[in-house]
């Protein structure tokens, strides 16, 4: 079974409503802004951080038009200085590539030690667009059922406040 797969099965195991859109394989946002898919203007941006010393990692999932101040996530989330984690990280602690970068990619954390820091703007959302692992495919649903989701398979969220 591939990752989406399990991922689509992990939703609706915990009742969680989504659409499903597949589509060609994209690797940026702005890619996703050409292909002709309904809601792709609330599609979520991903940026996977590590601390300092490489002992904390963090999940920032925030509005695509916003960006990222290190110094000031730093700040917000209590850490040591933080920089982008590497793609060895990445597979190591979500099983994933780079380009599909999702907040759902927590359900292969199985140590639950990724932070999920989602932006606060997103708070009342119906319809977020995030990869199912799987970055030929988005699915989009609520901010609530996102955020509900990342906390019942054991990580834990924060908000954020990000600059526009």
């Amino acid at each position: 079974m591939t990752q989406m797969e399990q991922t689509l099965r992990a939703l609706d195991a915990h009742g969680v409503s989504y659409q499903l859109y597949t589509h060609p394989a994209v690797f940026t946002i702005e890619e996703m802004d050409a292909l002709d898919l309904e809601g792709k203007d609330n599609v979520a941006k991903n940026l996977f951080l590590r601390n300092a010393n490489g002992k904390q990692h963090f999940l920032i999932v925030m509005k695509k038009d916003k960006h990222a101040n290190l110094k000031a996530l730093r700040q917000q989330l209590g850490t040591t200085p933080l920089s982008f984690a590497s793609p060895e990280r990445l597979e190591k602690h979500l099983h994933l590539e780079k380009g599909a970068v999702t907040p759902l990619g927590v359900l292969f954390n199985s140590d639950h030690d990724v932070t999920v820091a989602f932006d606060q703007n997103f708070l009342g959302e119906d319809a977020i667009g995030v990869h199912p692992c799987d970055n030929r495919a988005t699915v989009f649903l609520s901010f609530a059922d996102l955020r509900a989701f990342v906390e019942a398979v054991g990580n834990p969220t924060c908000l954020i406040a990000l600059e526009g």
